[in-house]
């Protein structure tokens, strides 16, 4: 078969992600931590944009500007003299004038923040459990051998203490054999905290048996023989197995409960991550006032230095000119993508406060089902795009600190009509919360009890929803004592 070279024209279409496009995606789905340090770290790569702690001129400049298109990009160096607002349709004395037109804050300028943190508060953390665990390693007469591998045991803790490799990769990592490794072992569960260097949770209840006398009681026994019980809650094929009174196995029961599971998280040196709202919306006289967080989030400006440098043609090497042009470009382009990111965030939250009037008037009983299409449709976007700003992010009102996503559920039928999902999910919860302990309910009681509340749902859509809401099954509920 011969083989033969042409030439064809093709028409097609795609979708290419320019990199200016992907930065704006990659900002609407940023939540306001994160959106923080991202703005930090373009301050600190691009030169053009530049940190404003003082507040802004109140002036507003009445001329009126172009839109930004690649037609004002063709000669950069004529633009750098020319005033912003002229070649960009803003500036950043009036880059957010609508804050002050229609009352909306798509803020994410901000004043200076004093640190009101005390320096005793800034200093005082919780002991890091490794520098814990080789602080007493040092403190150890024993061989080198057994110090070298136990260092490499302690570095294969995961944060709770357990040990996360076999003792074949540790004798592997230590150069030693196996016996030196196991010895090594036993070293590191003599530590403090007790059970710290176990395998797994059986070893390591057991590990904290000895300091507490413990040793040949029926605690150890049941630890030993009955474990898989244990952890069903079969207490009476326990007592059948081990022999004993029910009353012997409870009271044995109590004191393994008050082991630790985990030895390391008492150590962890892991500070909690705080939620801040990227938008707050407060009721004022009937109607609801809708204001963006820009709390913490760097107040940007275009570089006038850089702007005069760019501006004059013959300071500047090629290189050097067209480096400052592309970071002037990438400047411009984030400003307009922030920009871009708040409007849209407000939007949907307008929407939002549209579909949800009655929860947020009325309380949480009033939570209707909506999904993202009738967002997007309503403000004319595509649902990815309402998924992207409603990802990762919080909403402060009066109902409490909410995810955006809780205001989306699914339809479950009622006796009234519709009812939202994340109602069925908090019946579900407050009917759990209401149990006898020691006779809990199980999937398909609590789908009765639905039934005459008059929502129809199936027992493994109750099931779904209460292990969404991290509730284990009514036999791991079960009290017995």
């Amino acid at each position: 078969m011969a083989h033969e070279q042409r030439l064809e024209l093709k028409l097609s279409q795609k979708l290419i992600l320019t990199p200016q496009l992907q930065q704006s995606i990659k900002l609407l789905q940023l939540p306001l931590l994160e959106l923080t340090q991202d703005i930090n770290q373009e301050l600190m790569n691009n030169p053009l944009l530049e940190e404003s702690i003082e507040k802004e001129s109140d002036g507003k400049n009445e001329q009126q500007g172009t839109s930004m298109d690649e037609e004002s990009f063709r000669d950069p160096s004529d633009y750098a003299e020319a005033p912003l607002e002229k070649l960009f349709g803003f500036t950043t004395d009036n880059y957010f004038e609508e804050r002050e037109s229609d009352g909306r804050d798509f803020g994410y300028f901000t004043e200076g923040t004093e640190e009101t943190t005390s320096p005793f508060e800034r200093n005082r953390s919780k002991t890091d459990f490794y520098e814990h665990l080789l602080w007493q390693l040092r403190l150890s007469s024993t061989s080198d051998d057994i110090r070298k591998t136990a260092e490499v045991i302690i570095n294969n803790l995961d944060d709770y203490g357990y040990l996360q490799s076999s003792l074949d990769e540790i004798a592997n990592q230590a150069d030693v054999d196996s016996a030196t490794a196991e010895e090594s072992l036993k070293f590191v569960q003599g530590l403090d905290p007790a059970g710290v260097g176990s395998r797994n949770l059986q070893e390591c209840l057991l590990a904290q048996l000895p300091p507490l006398n413990l040793q040949g009681t029926l605690v150890e026994q049941i630890l030993t023989d009955g474990f898989a019980e244990l952890e069903r809650k079969k207490y009476k094929q326990l007592s059948t197995k081990l022999k004993t009174s029910l009353d012997e196995i409870f009271s044995a029961v109590k004191i393994i409960e008050g082991l630790e599971p985990r030895p390391g998280r008492n150590y962890s040196s892991d500070e909690p991550v705080h939620i801040y709202p990227d938008v707050y919306v407060e009721e004022s006289e009937g109607h609801f006032i809708i204001t963006l967080n820009d709390e913490g989030v760097p107040r940007l400006r275009l570089s006038n230095y850089y702007r005069k440098l760019l501006a004059n043609k013959k300071s500047l090497g090629p290189e050097e000119k067209q480096f400052l042009e592309e970071k002037l470009r990438s400047a411009i382009w984030l400003l307009k993508s922030l920009d871009q990111r708040n409007k849209t965030i407000y939007r949907v939250t307008e929407s939002i406060l549209k579909f949800q009037d009655d929860f947020f008037r009325r309380g949480q009983k009033y939570l209707k089902p909506l999904n993202l299409r009738d967002v997007a449709e309503d403000l004319g976007m595509h649902e990815s795009t309402i998924s992207r700003v409603t990802s990762n992010k919080y909403i402060q009102c009066p109902q409490g600190l909410l995810n955006f996503r809780y205001f989306f559920s699914n339809a479950i039928p009622s006796a009234t009509g519709e009812m939202s999902s994340s109602i069925v999910k908090d019946i579900i919860r407050d009917i759990i919360s209401n149990e006898n302990p020691q006779e809990p309910l199980n999937d398909q009681k609590i789908v009765d009890l639905l039934k005459s509340k008059g929502i129809n749902v199936a027992r493994r859509t109750t099931a779904k929803y209460r292990e969404e809401l991290k509730i284990p099954s009514h036999l791991k509920r079960k009290k017995w004592f």
